[in-house]
Order: structure tokens, then sequence, then C-alpha cells
């Protein structure tokens, strides 16, 4: 596990310095439920904002700290992507990397009401940045977090 913090409220979203990209949302349920869900790979395409998540191939039902899990994804194209699972602290963070080796992570911290959910798109450790810039992936990735998180947060409404 990682020490990610999350960024101070009114931040922007990028972080060009540290190569991270984190927005948060309030979702109205408890760390641990919400963290269920991230740990069910079979929920990701249900939450996915990005429109890219199309279902799993091969996963564990519950992901752990070193559990490899494969999605089917489409990016203009159908594609197949295996992951790792390298952060896990239960019910406070969970964290994913591909081939890549940028970091998609989940922070929970509870509040009145619920739970406020930090994703964040850490590319700091990524090979080739060059395809990110030539992706667009920062801003894409920005609005498709946002999405993510605004789904997750109906799936307890």
């Amino acid at each position: 596990m990682t020490n990610a913090s999350q960024a101070p409220q009114g931040t922007p979203a990028h972080d060009p310095a540290r190569k991270i990209v984190s927005v948060s949302q309030f979702v109205p349920a408890t760390p641990q439920q919400v963290f269920d869900v991230l740990a069910n790979p079979q929920m990701h395409s249900v939450i996915d904002g990005s429109g890219s998540v199309r279902g799993q191939l091969h996963a564990p039902a519950r992901l752990s700290l070193g559990a490899k899990f494969g999605m089917s994804m489409r990016l203009g194209v159908p594609y197949r992507i295996t992951n790792v699972v390298v952060e896990f602290d239960e019910a406070r963070q969970i964290g994913w990397r591909h081939f890549g080796g940028h970091v998609w992570r989940y922070l929970l911290t509870a509040v009145e009401g619920g739970t406020l959910v930090t994703e964040q798109f850490d590319y700091s450790t990524n090979r080739a940045n060059w395809f990110l810039r030539l992706m667009n992936a920062i801003s894409t990735n920005e609005v498709s977090m946002r999405k993510t998180l605004l789904n997750l947060a109906k799936h307890f409404s």
C-alpha cells in the first residue's frame, strides 16, 4: 500500500508535478460498502464512466493485494488488458495497474452520512507518457473519473 494523499478541496484535479489526476465525490454508503463494489471486478463495467470497460475476462470474485484480473475493453477498437492489484487497505484504499505502469486508485474516507471517494489516475510510474499525451488521456480520464464516481454514488442511491 502506498500513502497517496487526496488533494485538498479547491485544488485543481490535475497535479502535473506529481503526475496525478484526482477527483472526489460523496457516496451515500459506508467505506466498506463502497470498497466491496470496487473490490468486485464484475462491478467495474457497471460503474465505469469512460464506456471502455466492457466486462471481466478472468478474475477472482474479490480482489486482494497481488490479485490479477483481466478485463474486456473498448477504446475505438476492442482489446483485453490484465491488471494487478498493487494497493489494498480494506475499506480505505485499492489500486491496480497494468503493463502501462500507471495506477488507478480509490481512496475512501468516512464522512457524515457516507464516504468521500477519491479516484486517482497516477501516471508518475507510466512507461509511455508520450502515449498518454497522444491519447489526450489526462483530460479525458478526468471527465471519465467524474462520471465513474457519479455512477458509484447512483449505485447506492
